[in-house]
């Protein structure tokens, strides 16, 4: 499966090649675009000069790496906290899963396990939990029994809800006015 976001071509094929670009991805996928979230690891390896792998940003000086995070432009717009996120993650897949990301979703039996292994990472709850289980099985092929269900209604064929369904420009605009609509019936059910 080709990455296939609105983004950077390069960013794209790291997303493609590499699954903790992926995971920090969708780590640093919160108050800021899912274009800036998904073309900051891209931009990360730059700065370092090469792909990181877990085990480096797991033993990272916290500060170096807070400084990395936050040279302009960004990688987000709460660096400090942020690069202290992604070096959790990074700690819990040394930890866990031998450094390897993919370890995470590689011979999962059931997509309830994925949901639990992914839901157990700092920062992930449960509906950035879904989303990833989402990710993963129509962007990736991850598909263990039971992911569409542990993917709530994120896992629907055609949904539009989030990055999982974006494959091009035409796909971020259907999730973009989903949200939208979503947001707009959250605000009249409060009212």
């Amino acid at each position: 499966m080709t990455f296939s976001l609105p983004i950077d071509a390069e960013a794209n094929a790291l997303l493609d090649r590499d699954p903790l670009a992926v995971l920090i991805g969708l780590t640093l996928d919160q108050q800021i675009t899912m274009e800036k979230a998904f073309t900051s690891p891209y931009v990360l390896a730059q700065r370092l000069g090469h792909e990181p792998t877990a085990v480096e940003l797991a033993d990272f000086d916290p500060d170096e790496l807070i400084a990395i995070f936050a040279k302009p432009p960004a990688l987000h717009r709460f660096p400090k906290a942020m690069a202290a996120r992604v070096q959790e993650v990074c700690r819990v897949l040394v930890d866990r899963y031998d450094g390897e990301a993919a370890a995470l979703w590689r011979d999962v039996p059931t997509g309830a396990e994925l949901y639990k292994r992914i839901f157990a990472l700092p920062g992930f709850g449960k509906q950035k939990a879904q989303i990833f289980v989402a990710l993963l099985g129509k962007q990736y092929g991850v598909q263990p029994p039971g992911w569409r269900e542990a993917a709530g209604g994120y896992g629907e064929a055609d949904s539009y809800r989030s990055v999982a369904d974006i494959v091009d420009d035409e796909s971020l605009n259907k999730v973009r006015a989903n949200k939208k609509q979503m947001k707009a019936e959250a605000r009249a059910a409060k009212a």
